[in-house]
Formats: structure tokens, C-alpha cells, sequence
């Protein structure tokens, strides 16, 4: 008798949780087979096949004006300021747990007020533009070096390594740096893969600083460009379905494959990095998540 609920529980639990990886799955899954899909067949529906495959989509999306400026923009974006996120933070979180810093308990604690409180747009925008940032590639570096969250997963996961492991280094002869580089750094890698991913995505879908504070085409990023052509879908597909009529093309693009297509344009750069640090980033945000 026991065997069977057993059983019967094992098969409805199994159900449910294949359901709900269904509904989290799906939605991706429609968006991508949608963007391959023939314009003009998509629009009677498409379900678990596209409907008629076709590049025609991506090959509209890629044409369009500073595309591929916009896209190394945001990848070097996403790059530099992922690693300077991540330095920044592991030392900033690394120093405040040593008593030999002054008033590290003031510094702590005022950083971790700026999680709850914020001065608003306007000052954020006065102060940007203040320190020479406006239409600078900088602005998408230095203001986010450190990120409150990010320090205080930091510092739990540190505060959690043996001490006996620094206390040897320094019985050794080493520096406070010097421990940091060789010990504390490598040891912190599941936490530090954590907001390695937090930060990559973080600085590849923001586009609001680019929006007020960059206006010239060069340093505009991938995420703003397809925002603008986003709201511009019927216009570009009425640009593209003109050429393609005057090169005796039947296939017509239409504002709905636009805007999904350029939503998975968006999404696949962060679909691809996830699964080559997921098991960091598990294993890091159960460790650095357990005391506060």
C-alpha cells in the first residue's frame, strides 16, 4: 500500500514539475520559432513548428542602421563593466570585513542604506553629467563598480572562509592584497560567478543611462537601438516590403515578426552564457545567501 501512494505521488509529482518546465519553456520557445517563420503564415498561428522557415526576419533586423556598432557597444559594455563589477565588489567586500579598516562598520552599514534609498532621477542625472560622464563610454562602467547587493553577497560568503587559511598566508610574509589575490579570489568563485551573471545581464539589458545621458550615435547600445525600432516596426516594415517589391521578392516581413524577432535578438547572448556558469551560480547563491 505504501509502495503504491508512493508511486502515485512520484508520477504527480514528476507531472507537475514537467508542466511548469513547460510553461517556463514555452514562451522562449514560441519567440524563436515565431522569428523563423514565414511573415505571412506566422499570422495564422504558430504552435509547436514554425510556419514555414524563413531568415527573412533576422536579415531585416541586421540591416537596419548601426546594428553591429550598437552590438559591440553593448558587448564591451557588458564585458568591462562585468569585470569591473566583479573586482570592485570582491575587494570593497574583502576590506570590510577586516577590523584594520577605520569606521568599516559605518562604510558597511552606509552602503547597505543605499539598497533602500535613492535621491531620485533628477539628482542621479545632475551628478552624471556633473562628473563628465555624459556621452562617455564611462558612464557605463563607473557608476555601477559597486553594487550594494553584490558586496554584501560577497562579504557573507568571505566571512565564511576559514580564518586559518589567512592566518598562514600571513605567518608567510603575505600582504592583505596579496591574500586576496592568491586566497580569498579563487576561493570566492561560486559567489563570484553568481554576480558575474547578476552583472552581465544587468549591464546588457539596461539602456536608461544610454536613453538620458548619450546622444551620440557611436556610444548607443544594442538594447536602445532595437527599443527605437521596436516603436518604429510599421516603418521599417513598410522600408523593407518597398525593396523587396522593387527586387521582385514576394516574402513580406510584418510588425509583429519584427518585434519578436527583435526580442530574440535580445534574449540569446543571455540564453547562451547561463548554462556555462548556472552550476557557479546555484552553488553561490546558496552559500552567499545564508546569513545577512
Amino acid at each position: 500500500m505504501k509502495k503504491d501512494s508512493s508511486l502515485t505521488f512520484d508520477i504527480f509529482n514528476y507531472a507537475v514539475q514537467i508542466a511548469i518546465t513547460l510553461l517556463c519553456v514555452y514562451p522562449f520557445y514560441y519567440i524563436f520559432i515565431y522569428s523563423i517563420s514565414d511573415p505571412q503564415q506566422a499570422v495564422k498561428g504558430v504552435f509547436i513548428a514554425p510556419a514555414g522557415f524563413t531568415l527573412l526576419n533576422y536579415a531585416t533586423i541586421f540591416k537596419l542602421d548601426h546594428m553591429l556598432n550598437s552590438f559591440v557597444v553593448s558587448v564591451l559594455r557588458t564585458v568591462i563593466g562585468t569585470a569591473v563589477t566583479v573586482l570592485c565588489c570582491s575587494w570593497f567586500a574583502y576590506a570590510v570585513t577586516k577590523n584594520e579598516l577605520y569606521f568599516r562598520k559605518l562604510i558597511y552599514r552606509f552602503l547597505v542604506v543605499t539598497m533602500y534609498f535613492n535621491a531620485g532621477l533628477i539628482p542621479w542625472y545632475l551628478t552624471m553629467k556633473a562628473l563628465g560622464l555624459k556621452n562617455s563610454f564611462l558612464l557605463y562602467i563607473l557608476p555601477g563598480a559597486i553594487s550594494a547587493f553584490y558586496v554584501v553577497l560577497l562579504k557573507t560568503f568571505i566571512e565564511q572562509l576559514p580564518k586559518a587559511l589567512e592566518e598562514s598566508a600571513m605567518i608567510d610574509g603575505a600582504g592583505f592584497l596579496k591574500i586576496f589575490v592568491r586566497i580569498i579570489f579563487p576561493l570566492s568563485m561560486p559567489i563570484v560567478a553568481t554576480i558575474a551573471v547578476f552583472s552581465a545581464v544587468g549591464q546588457w539589458n539596461t539602456w536608461m543611462d544610454n536613453y538620458f545621458l548619450v546622444s551620440s550615435d557611436r556610444l548607443q547600445t544594442l538594447q536602445l537601438v532595437l527599443y527605437n525600432y521596436l516603436t518604429q516596426a510599421q516603418q521599417i516594415v513598410n522600408s523593407s516590403n518597398m525593396q523587396d517589391l522593387n527586387r521582385g521578392l514576394a516574402t513580406k516581413v510584418s510588425p509583429e515578426s519584427i518585434r519578436i524577432t527583435i526580442t530574440m535578438v535580445v534574449t540569446i547572448p543571455v540564453m547562451l552564457v547561463y548554462p556555462f556558469l548556472q552550476r557557479y551560480f546555484v552553488k553561490g547563491i546558496m552559500l552567499g545567501a545564508i546569513k545577512g
